[in-house]
């Protein structure tokens, strides 16, 4: 049975986080609140693990995972960005968007998109989160919106999380309900911004 860490969303308990984080690097793949449904995360660096979070979600390696960063200059480090790209950036960080940009030498090449480079990223809104990432000092964490296979609509209740999913990952981080929601996904690595999925993240507030 996967462990559930039950916190508080405002001012989680920082020992739980650390045990979170001690299972992440040890290989683990987690479940974790974010400011648009839960997300399956894991180190970056762990290829094993990398490799599990895909098979649970049941996607290739063309499905265009994400890094899960603290800041918009942690952000930078793993994509090219360009003066007109962070401006946008800026102003959409933290938040519900994931952005697809070119990826730098520092994402390992087996999670770069294998045609295109790309790789998916965002900085979220999020306390639990955002501590989790505080805590966890190997970089971002690589994340997958937790959609079930073969169903279109994010999960965002802890407990059927662990309950469907209590072989597969080793720990649920309970910090209530999320919104139901994925990210808003805009595709900046192109000439033009595309907005290649709909979510939470309103396009028009970004002039898009």
């Amino acid at each position: 049975m996967a462990q559930l860490f039950d916190v508080h969303p405002e001012n989680p308990q920082i020992r739980l986080l650390k045990q979170a984080v001690a299972m992440l690097e040890q290989g683990q793949v987690i479940a974790v609140p974010t400011d648009s449904s839960y997300a399956l995360v894991c180190h970056l660096d762990d290829k094993a693990a990398a490799d599990r979070l895909r098979s649970i979600r049941q996607v290739d390696e063309k499905h265009h995972l994400t890094l899960l960063c603290r800041d918009l200059s942690e952000l930078a480090s793993y994509a090219r960005v360009d003066n007109q790209q962070y401006r946008l950036l800026k102003a959409a960080t933290p938040g519900p968007w994931t952005f697809i940009l070119e990826a730098t030498k520092e994402v390992p090449r087996r999670l770069s998109h294998p045609a295109r480079k790309t790789i998916g990223l965002r900085v979220p809104e999020h306390k639990v989160l955002q501590a989790l990432l505080a805590l966890h000092t190997g970089g971002p964490l690589l994340a997958t919106t937790l959609i079930p296979a073969d169903e279109s609509e994010p999960l965002n209740d802890a407990q059927e999380i662990r309950e469907r999913y209590q072989h597969q990952v080793a720990a649920v981080i309970d910090a209530g309900a999320c919104p139901h929601q994925p990210t808003t996904v805009i595709d900046l690595s192109g000439d033009q911004p595309e907005v290649l999925r709909h979510g939470r993240g309103d396009p028009s507030d970004l002039g898009l």
